[in-house]
């Protein structure tokens, strides 16, 4: 949230995935041509909209367009819109998806603004004041991630009104086949959590663990309905291997280059292709999975 594509750590990030894997391309996802049009597009903005930009610009691209699939790295909101993108496009499908600190079960709390940031202080008065109001989910991304199961009124808002983490978590009555579908195809699926993360609340929604109920414990995923019922098919993934939990010391974001080498050795190597008879690729990573 609030950052750019042309910042310079991620411009730095896609230069190591290359070093670490030659011959690697990458490209980082953007909503705006510019810094500024970028950062305003995490914190304002309509995720439906977002995400079909965002298929739209993949699937343009000259070189992913035409690749039987391709590997994807989310750090903390963005990887839950990457996941919007798998669900409900993934054309190139992803093969392998790895996310950091992101919040796959929502938030139960909004960030707390620096007394300087008057754009993210302006968005946190209109949150608080009226977070399922149709305004507010139709503008202000942090809002359309926010869930809040405290009591049973309240849960049945946020299906009724998120714009968007109700609908991709598969929570409302009537489930998206093709959301299953298609997450379920992922060869390998990588949560990594911060350890000492004060920013999301809670932290353990980057392993899909939610707040529910009005003690506030959070559940984890093997214990939700999402995964109990398999609404996403995260529990065929987990039982096939393919659903990994990570954590790594320190705070939201903080994060080493020996950690990212690491996944990009591990998870974004050198693969082979399948062909059938009709001459249609498939991805086969560095275990033959």
């Amino acid at each position: 949230m609030r950052d750019t594509f042309q910042n310079p750590h991620l411009v730095s990030l896609a230069r190591h995935a290359e070093t670490t894997n030659p011959g690697t391309y990458t490209h980082l996802i953007h909503l705006s041509g510019s810094s500024n049009g970028d950062r305003q597009a995490s914190f304002l903005g309509n995720l439906t909209t977002q995400i079909s930009s965002i298929c739209a610009q993949i699937a343009a691209d000259p070189i992913l367009s035409t690749a039987p699939a391709i590997n994807a790295i989310g750090f903390s909101q963005g990887g839950q819109f990457l996941r919007g993108y798998i669900e409900r496009c993934n054309t190139p499908p992803v093969h392998n998806l790895v996310t950091f600190g992101s919040q796959h079960a929502g938030i139960s709390e909004f960030q707390e603004c620096s007394w300087n940031d008057f754009l993210c202080r302006g968005g946190e008065a209109l949150l608080r004041a009226g977070k399922w109001s149709p305004f507010v989910q139709e503008r202000l991304v942090p809002a359309q991630y926010f869930r809040d199961a405290s009591n049973e009124d309240e849960y049945a808002r946020y299906l009724a009104e998120s714009n968007f983490l109700a609908d991709v978590n598969n929570e409302r009555e009537v489930k998206n086949a093709t959301y299953k579908r298609n997450l379920g195809m992922l060869n390998r699926f990588v949560m990594y959590l911060f350890e000492g993360d004060r920013m999301v609340h809670p932290k353990e929604s980057a392993w899909f663990g939610g707040v529910d109920g009005v003690g506030g414990e959070v559940v984890g995923l093997r214990e939700s309905r999402v995964y109990k019922e398999d609404w996403l098919g995260l529990k065929g993934l987990d039982e096939k291997g393919k659903l990994v939990f990570r954590s790594t010391p320190g705070e939201h974001m903080q994060l080493d280059d020996e950690v990212l080498e690491g996944v990009f050795q591990e998870f974004f190597g050198p693969v082979e292709v399948e062909f059938d008879e009709r001459g249609r690729g498939r991805l086969v990573d560095q275990t033959g999975v």
